[in-house]
């Protein structure tokens, strides 16, 4: 079919014929294969260009590793995704593959001239080269930068998918379906636990599917793991999940998979999801992620055609591809001799094996030599021949350097050993081991429930890997501590031996390019140029020569990267430390992430029960947290006129106001006073049952976190309001310090914020409007008092009113269970017409409580305001032995000259609305550098007053009252007089009508 697929070989038999095309030509491939083993059948090595240099690049890898094969994916316009591994595409009918990062084709590349200049581009080159000219920056550095950036093109037009979420909950998640991964669900599964298996390839076998002769048992291993999945898959208590990758391993237990639902099909089912995120907790969890091979340092080592011999052996033994009709073999591991061996029995020409290694493993030179396969030990690789293929190379003997022979090839198979996979251990914070034989690091000491077993534990052995993997399985679903039967296991591979760093050709003072980073096109040169430059820890050498920073996060070059290093340090290299790795382990598209989290659905939308009253009474809504709250309400006036309209009849009438989003919690026990004197700043535990107090909430340093009304509504009982985007914060710190700081004390705390629709009725007619609805309650001026609270039937329902006021008006705060808020506003909206009485929105509210000076948190303060800059030192207790906030305001700073404080301000010319934000200055005449002495908080145009208001915290603000200040503006400069900040009814009467 294809010019290099084998006919008696691999596992895809005469599977049907698929056709794809790559680069606009059109190809043939197989079912079962994925995009580089069918690229690789018809002969093609090379598929795109490098970052930096566009240098060509071939498929090196078969599986996640694959650094340089990275392909856009085209179906329609909407469906273009970028930077996908072409190892990891499985192959349907009609797949539009296209390369990236060239222009005007792959063959010729235009931007290759970079690698004329590669002596100025080298690490770190950026951070030298655009500092001058000033100028250069936004004209030509800056526009340079952004074309050349990235290596695909992100989509344009939005995304047609769909993505879903699912949740999940059990005993054992098995992230790997390796034989280790395998044989620990067989062992928990039988054991009764539930299970979750999952591996991000179509099939399940991991390593196990690039072996050919392999016996587990007596049966073939492939037959050993079809049997594995069939068990597993037929125990109700399992889920069996290929195509699913597990990319970040979070607190208690929680991992984050990506499965892949229709990605592999031509035509998927529009009501199928494209990819589903799943969110797994588990009890326990087994890490059988396997070890990425690595590669070896040396000259032009990124040159197609050069790949990681566990790869060929993966695309000859299960695609039946062979990778080359004349391939040598370079490595420094043993594992790479049964490519080679494969390769020859296949009818591959397989030259020479050329190994660093003075003495490679036991029976490797006499095996290879009886398949006719020359062996060199102690040699090197020391110069590649060919550019958009290799076409051959010249090895030398390391000890003496006199003997140099070429060969010809057009493939040639590297391996520097195995890396234990450790990067979901190490996301869940455990601690890692440098294991010296093995020139790697692997899991050591877990912090959460996880055990690793196989590879990634370092564990090469199979028959070992298959029988500690069934003792952890059993172990951690509760069984019996009994040791696994052995196991036999024939014809594996050998995995002795292993190298970290460069190879003698790649070495200190070689004039060569030997990449270690080929994503980033970072070379061994690089790395010691970064230590010369004088960084010292990887991180920073990380950073500064950006390997291990594309998207495949260095799987193939962190522990080259530490070699390079720690020879350049002259340190060992457990000292040179290691890169943090951080999630997701592979690319995630930001749709599976989001899910149905877009357009209307981005975020949740909370709406009051009084919603559908405002929008049919013409209300615009803003949005304020995830709440949407009525801004203003229009009636063919723009919005100044019909917030003007609405606090006229605050003043002069009444008005309504939907206040169902505040927060609010209840708190219930005999402690229940004693823990809010000591969460709130505000004396508290002794309130009178049936009155209210304005309460200051204090983070430890001592500013304002969050304020509210704080009600006793029976002795062990408090009902207690915040701010509505404080709410959940509230609750969670009020649990954590019960919890953690306070758990002897007989307290409760429920969120109520749901249970109630809160109406605030405001304005000098407010009590005429409500009187005929309170039931069993006196609401007269003496009855019930401003800052009194009580339980009573509002028209026939359970109700909490509240007598309080956020406008300086005679108001009261009607609490109804929230099924019937909507009944109860539209009871009181109608008979309200006739009283003048308006609904009026936040605007409004915002323009009124400024009126009286009333602070909003978060928009008054900024997190480093206290009680006293905000003039509400009289909030805070005195006598207190202890309260959250108490040591922070006795440092000496919080009350020292010279801190902002709260203060009105006037503008010369009344109209004009000051910009909040804007910056007071003492001297207009100043040069710049100006000294600031404060901000704008609020400002707004109030009708009452006639005039523009504002507020502004304001260096020792209080001692310039009466004096004039300025805001400079780009078109003018605003002289504003410091007053105080209640601008309307500063005694208060109001509130008593």
């Amino acid at each position: 079919m294809t010019a290099r697929r084998l006919p008696e070989s691999g596992r895809l038999g005469n599977a049907r014929r698929i056709a794809f095309s790559f680069d606009g030509q059109r190809y043939a491939g197989r079912e079962g294969d994925t995009l580089a083993s069918a690229l690789l059948a018809n002969g093609i090595h090379l598929t795109g260009r490098s970052f930096k240099y566009h240098r060509p690049r071939g498929i090196v890898g078969s599986g996640p590793e694959e650094p340089n094969a990275l392909v856009e994916i085209c179906r329609d316009a909407a469906r273009r995704t970028p930077n996908i591994r072409a190892t990891m595409q499985p192959l349907h009918d009609g797949l539009e593959a296209v390369s990236q990062n060239r222009w005007p084709s792959l063959d010729f590349d235009v931007g290759a001239v970079n690698g004329l200049f590669s002596r100025f581009l080298t690490a770190g080159f950026y951070y030298k080269t655009f500092m001058w000219p000033k100028t250069f920056w936004h004209r030509v550095y800056e526009p340079y930068i952004r074309a050349a950036a990235g290596l695909g093109r992100a989509p344009d037009a939005p995304d047609t998918d769909t993505y879903a979420n699912r949740f999940a909950h059990v005993d054992v998640l098995v992230a790997g379906g390796g034989a280790a991964g395998l044989a620990a669900a067989l062992e928990a599964g039988a054991s009764g636990a539930s299970v979750l298996i999952c591996d991000e390839n179509a099939g399940f076998g991991g390593w196990l599917r690039a072996e050919s002769g392999t016996t587990i048992d007596g049966a073939p291993a492939m037959d050993w793991v079809g049997d594995a999945v069939a068990r597993l898959a037929a125990m109700p208590n399992v889920r069996v999940m290929p195509r699913t990758t597990a990319f970040g391993y979070y607190n208690h237990n929680m991992l984050a998979l990506c499965e892949q639902v229709t990605e592999h099909l031509a035509q998927p089912d529009p009501a199928m999801p494209r990819e589903r995120l799943w969110q797994v907790r588990a009890k326990q969890v087994v890490l059988a992620t396997g070890s990425i091979e690595r590669p070896l340092v040396f000259p032009d080592n990124d040159r197609p055609g050069i790949m990681l011999a566990g790869a060929a052996r993966l695309y000859l033994n299960h695609y039946g591809v062979a990778v080359g009709e004349r391939v040598c073999v370079f490595t420094a591991h043993d594992a790479a001799y049964a490519t080679a061996l494969d390769l020859k029995r296949a009818g591959v020409d397989v030259p020479a094996i050329v190994d660093l290694r003075e003495e490679p493993g036991p029976g490797l030179v006499g095996a290879a030599g009886a398949a006719g396969i020359e062996v060199l030990c102690g040699y090197g690789v020391k110069s590649v021949r060919g550019r958009r293929r290799i076409r051959g190379i010249t090895i030398e003997e390391l000890r003496s350097g006199h003997d140099n022979r070429s060969f010809d090839c057009d493939a040639l198979l590297m391996s520097g050993g195995f890396t234990p996979s450790v990067h979901l251990f190490s996301q869940s914070r455990g601690k890692l081991a440098f294991d010296a034989d093995l020139q790697a690091y692997v899991a050591s000491e877990p912090v959460q429930a996880c055990v690793s077993v196989g590879a990634a534990a370092g564990q090469f052995d199979l028959a070992e890997t298959i029988i500690d993997a069934r003792t952890a399985g059993r172990a951690i679903a509760g069984g019996d501590d009994a040791a696994a039967e052995p196991v036999m296991v024939e014809g594996a591979a050998g995995f002795g031996g292993g190298m970290a760093g460069v190879t003698p050709a790649a070495g200190p003072g070689k004039a060569v390019k030997a990449f270690v980073d080929f994503q980033n096109d970072v070379t061994a040169r690089d790395i010691r140029l970064a230590v010369a430059e004088g960084f010292r820890s990887v991180e920073h050498i990380k950073r500064f020569t950006t390997t291990g920073m594309a998207t495949d996060q260095g799987k193939t070059s962190n522990i080259h990267v530490l070699g390079v290093a720690a020879e350049a340090l002259s340190r060992p290299m457990p000292e040179v430390g290691l890169t943090t790795f951080r999630a997701p382990f592979t690319p995630v598209s930001f749709g599976t992430i989001a899910g149905f989290a877009r357009g209307a659905l981005f975020d949740p939308t909370r709406q009051t029960p009084i919603h559908e009253s405002a929008a049919a009474d013409g209300a615009v809504f803003e949005d304020v947290g995830m709440w949407k709250r009525a801004w203003y309400f229009p009636r063919g006036a723009d919005k100044h006129a019909a917030v003007d309209r609405e606090c006229r009849a605050v003043r002069e009438a009444a008005g309504l106001f939907d206040a169902s989003t505040l927060g609010k919690v209840e708190l219930v026990g005999p402690d229940a006073g004693a823990f809010l004197d000591l969460m709130y700043a505000t004396p508290l535990s002794r309130l009178a049952v049936g009155k209210c107090r304005y309460a200051l909430m204090l983070n430890e340093a001592g500013f304002i976190i969050d304020d509210g009304i704080v009600a006793r509504i029976a002795e062990n009982r408090f009902h207690v309001t915040t701010t509505t985007g404080g709410a959940p914060r509230v609750l969670n710190l009020m649990e954590d310090y019960r919890q953690t700081e306070f758990p002897e004390m007989a307290v409760w705390t429920s969120s109520i914020s749901e249970q109630w629709a809160v109406i605030a009725v405001q304005g000098p007619r407010a009590r005429d409007l409500i009187a005929p609805f309170v039931e069993g309650l006196g609401i007269g001026p003496d009855a019930f008092a401003h800052m009194s609270v009580a339980e009573c039937r509002f028209m026939g329902l359970p109700c909490r009113l509240f007598r309080v006021s956020f406008t300086g008006e005679l108001g009261f705060e009607v609490n109804v269970p929230s099924d019937y808020g909507r009944s109860v506003w539209d009871t009181l909206r109608e008979r309200g017409r006739s009283l003048g009485v308006e609904p009026y929105g936040t605007d409004a509210m915002h323009v009124l409580r400024a009126e009286k000076g009333y602070i909003i948190v978060g928009q008054e303060t900024d997190g480093t305001v206290t009680p006293a800059d905000a003039g509400m030192a009289w909030a805070v207790s005195r006598k207190k032995a202890d309260f959250v906030g108490k040591r922070g305001l006795e440092r000496p700073d919080l009350s020292a000259p010279g801190r902002k404080q709260l203060v009105g301000l006037k503008t010369a010319n009344p109209l004009t609305v000051l910009e909040e934000g804007a910056q007071l200055v003492a001297d207009p005449n100043q040069r710049v550098p100006m000294t600031m002495l404060g901000h704008v908080t609020s400002a707004y145009r109030s009708q009452t007053l006639g005039r523009s208001i504002a507020l502004a915290m304001v260096k020792d603000g209080r001692k310039l009252v009466g004096q004039t200040l300025y805001v400079p503006m780009p078109t003018e400069t605003i002289a504003v007089e410091v007053t105080e900040p209640v601008f309307f009814d500063p005694d208060g009467e109001r509130l008593h009508g």
